[in-house]
């Protein structure tokens, strides 16, 4: 295709640009450095709502490497620019050879776009899970709760940042570079969503690339859609005998659990629902006074999502409310749906620049192409309409949410070079169709 041939050779001709080299050797040299950045991250602790001491010394990381408004917003992420005026600064002040990029045109009215570069900082562990790496020296594998997810991902944030502050590449619009909190769980993608709907750069992001885990070969470009719901349950409560015949909420409970589980969910679009949590009563001879369930209800298609969650709240409302129409002394049970997930589904399209740079870049590094389906913070972009994908850092992972969960960097350096070609490029065509229009 004649979209994929340009873009082909556009990347040759990028690979072999003094700027690109020096930023190559950097990545070369430093990945002792990078390992030390991991293992001193991966030991500070960052669960969903609790990422302040993560994203305070990532602010540390920003101010040494030199970047541009370095600062945490409202939400608790990590911002940071890397653009056209600080860099020619630097580039003047050490009289290297010229910069490869082109500044963005004066003509281009504000807000100048920029491309979102990001890594979420948070894990699915308590804030009192036992950290402390350890490496096995047979296989350079590295164990601790989170260090692939997304310590893995953080590194290669930091790791593109300090080669290209090096390189002193300028780009000719700016990169926001982005250690973001909530991807995991309940955190709900609530750092993404911030700099999307409510952040100062809402209306200037033109593409975004979140670094994702491990790996060198897989692009997230489908975000696959979630409703998470806690649901729950509440009656008197009573004696198991004295108040014999009052209503059980955990029956009530089990009843449409057993109802929702017989639903028969599509195959296309793919569809499930899982019960992870159940939760009520005191004691044997209590009847509860509540009982509570987590549901996660997922879906390749909105439409479909929505329609499941629909027929869910069906079984629930027609399990309960007949019960508070019974003739009874006690008070009827009551039912609450509190929705605490929405993770909205969407996909880039084939023919999308983004997706034809990527592919350039793997041809050039001889990498495969393995388009996949994966809830990730590229969620949110995507569902905007923002050319949005999500990769690995490099290495290899396994064990990914578990105590035993390890890390492998061998071939570390190929990814890292994977995603430097590919934002370099997304700039460039970002800001020249910037420029055209």
């Amino acid at each position: 295709m004649p979209a994929t041939s340009t873009a082909q050779r556009r990347i040759a001709r990028l690979a072999t640009l003094t700027a690109v080299h020096r930023a190559f050797h950097w990545l070369h040299l430093h990945q002792p450095q990078l390992r030390q950045w991991q293992w001193d991250l991966v030991r500070i602790p960052a669960p969903p709502f609790g990422e302040s001491a993560r994203a305070a010394w990532f602010l540390d990381r920003f101010l040494q490497l030199g970047l541009t408004n370095p600062h945490l917003d409202d939400a608790g992420n990590v911002l940071a620019e890397l653009g056209p005026e600080i860099n020619a600064a630097r580039h003047s002040e050490r009289s290297e050879e010229p910069l490869y990029f082109a500044p963005a045109s004066s003509a281009v009215e504000s807000p100048v776009p920029c491309i979102l570069l990001s890594a979420h900082l948070d894990t699915v562990f308590p804030a009192n899970t036992p950290i402390e790496p350890t490496e096995e020296k047979d296989t350079h594998r590295i164990y601790a709760p989170g260090i692939c997810d997304n310590a893995a991902g953080l590194t290669a944030l930091l790791a593109i940042a300090a080669a290209m502050q090096y390189a002193n590449i300028t780009p000719p619009i700016p990169i926001l570079f982005a250690a973001n909190v909530g991807e995991e769980g309940e955190g709900d993608l609530r750092g993404m969503r911030h700099l999307f709907e409510r952040g100062p750069y809402r209306n200037r992001i033109a593409a975004a690339i979140a670094l994702e885990g491990g790996g060198s070969s897989a692009v997230v470009t489908r975000a696959l859609g979630s409703l998470r719901f806690r649901i729950t349950i509440t009656g008197p409560g009573g004696h198991s005998w004295a108040d014999a015949g009052t209503l059980n909420p955990i029956l009530l409970l089990s009843h449409a659990l057993t109802r929702i589980a017989a639903l028969n969910l599509p195959a296309n679009p793919p569809t499930t629902i899982n019960v992870g949590h159940i939760s009520g009563g005191t004691s044997i001879n209590s009847i509860p006074e509540s009982a509570a369930a987590l549901l996660d209800i997922r879906s390749t298609d909105p439409v479909q999502l929505v329609a499941t969650a629909t027929a869910v709240h069906q079984i629930f409302d027609e399990i309960v409310t007949p019960a508070t129409t019974q003739r009874t002394t006690t008070p009827p049970p009551k039912l609450h749906i509190e929705t605490i997930g929405n993770r909205p589904a969407a996909a880039l399209p084939d023919d999308s620049p983004l997706l034809h740079t990527l592919r350039a870049v793997d041809r050039h590094l001889t990498l495969r192409t393995e388009p996949r389906l994966g809830s990730t913070d590229a969620n949110i972009p995507l569902s905007r309409g923002v050319p949005a994908i999500a990769i690995g850092g490099g290495g290899q992972g396994g064990g990914i949410h578990t105590l035993q969960e390890w890390y492998d960097p061998t071939g570390r350096e190929t990814a890292l070079r994977r995603i430097l070609l590919t934002l370099l490029d997304t700039v460039q065509t970002t800001a020249d169709s910037t420029t055209m229009t």
